[in-house]
């Protein structure tokens, strides 16, 4: 037991230069997510779609990391998760690299087969690396040590909104929708050239991350990592899965996890869509709203790790959840620049969510953790689905009345943060 003059590492000597390798892995699938949510906006533009047909975009991402969960999870059982960590960077890196391809086709559907293949290596690289980092030091620091990793996450968002702002927006060529309509008709030829040209943009900045990413690879594979678990590589998959589903805890942390990663990505994706279509801003204008919104989510992940060093994460979590709320509320019942201005803080709240619903859920499975795991990445589905829910809501009756999709996620997130301080999670098995 740690006394009031001895408190536990965050994170041991021996384990930090895994952990450091580790953390690059958080701020890589961070660039790759938010370097791809200005694509709702930007292929609509390109080829003269809704915004529900946009939302495509979050849908084939965050349904593949509910297709390659719990494969990703069967993996790590059976191998390591040093080896789930080189599959899953291994396949982000190869999705990347489809974009070329896709550029070339001109095709809608081939972009959105890159983004499935690229995310359903992102999936099995969390599926990996958030229980690898829970696992490199003790239990009682376990949630903080990944709210520390997870706080490198938003570094990678921050340049991943960056370089989607230097050399994507800007790329867009300034014809509409209705000039577009028109060409398709009278000059389809220079329609075409267009496009190119737009979609060799987004392409650009794909295939340079996926080289960047060999480099971490190579990195990952030449360094002796430590297995961190020694759970038997045997599968029981339905008993474990019996297990997992009778601990109500668990179960509505996936629930939580579903809904609280469903308002991060309904807030990001459309905080362009609110600026463009409440306040008439440009695209570009807008994407500078985003990435102050990413950098408030960086600035307060490394503040709500602090704080987590005085205070029971799970109160924090419903504070946070709470606030969240009522700036969605006050985006709706505000839309302007108070709505806009909110929105931007929602992304405070937000900071510490992912990592501390993932913390507690997985706290006292034992040799259930890794499955475990990948039930809580395939909680990302709800990436995939509210988007749609929300694009619709826009498509209808406007961004701002939007909002109130992210809201509704936030109360569930406070029900399990109040669900914990009433119920801790079972310890030891």
């Amino acid at each position: 037991m740690n006394t009031p003059h001895h408190k536990a590492s965050i994170v041991p000597r021996e384990y930090r230069f895994a952990f450091i390798l580790l953390t690059a892995c958080f701020a890589a699938w961070g660039l790759a997510n938010n370097m791809t949510d200005p694509l709702v906006k930007v292929f609509p533009r390109i080829f003269t779609m809704t915004a529900l047909q946009g939302a495509l975009v979050q849908f084939s991402f965050y349904g593949a990391y509910f297709c390659f969960a719990l494969p990703a999870a069967i993996l790590i059982k059976k191998t390591s998760y040093k080896t789930g960590v080189l599959a899953g960077l291994g396949l982000f890196i190869t999705g990347a690299f489809l974009f070329y391809p896709a550029s070339v086709s001109l095709t809608y559907g081939s972009f959105l087969c890159a983004l499935f293949v690229l995310a359903g290596g992102l999936a099995i690289l969390e599926t990996s690396a958030n229980p690898f980092i829970i696992a490199l030091g003790p239990e009682e620091t376990a949630t903080q040590r990944l709210n520390l990793a997870q706080a490198f996450n938003p570094v990678g968002s921050n340049i991943g909104v960056f370089l989607a702002a230097l050399f994507i927006l800007p790329n867009l060529n300034i014809a509409g929708d209705a000039e577009r309509l028109a060409m398709k008709i009278a000059d389809p030829a220079a329609l075409r050239e267009i496009q190119s040209n737009e979609l060799a943009a987004v392409m650009g900045p794909y295939v340079g991350m996926a080289a960047c990413m060999l480099f971490l690879w190579l990195a990952i594979a030449l360094t002796h990592m430590p297995r961190a678990s020694d759970a038997s590589p045997r599968i029981d998959l339905w008993p474990t899965i019996k297990r997992l589903m009778s601990n109500p805890h668990y179960v509505f942390g996936v629930v939580a996890q579903f809904f609280y990663v469903a308002a991060q990505i309904c807030m990001w994706t459309f905080t362009i869509q609110y600026g463009t279509e409440v306040l008439g801003l440009t695209v570009t204008q807008s994407g500078f709203y985003l990435q102050a919104s990413l950098i408030v989510f960086l600035l307060f992940r490394f503040v709500c790790t602090a704080l987590m060093r005085v205070m029971r994460p799970s109160k924090l979590l419903l504070a946070m959840a709470a606030g969240g709320a009522a700036l969605c509320a006050v985006a709706v019942l505000s839309p302007g620049q108070v709505g806009l201005i909110a929105i931007v803080a929602v992304s405070a709240c937000m900071s510490l969510m992912y990592p501390t619903i993932y913390g507690i859920a997985l706290k006292g499975l034992g040799e259930d953790t890794k499955l475990g795991a990948g039930g809580l990445v395939m909680a990302i589905l709800g990436g995939a689905l509210l988007p749609l829910l929300q694009a619709g809501i826009i498509d209808r009756f406007g961004a701002a009345v939007s909002y109130l999709v992210p809201l509704a996620c936030f109360g569930v997130v406070l029900a399990f943060a109040r669900f914990d301080l009433v119920h801790p999670p079972r310890t030891g098995r």
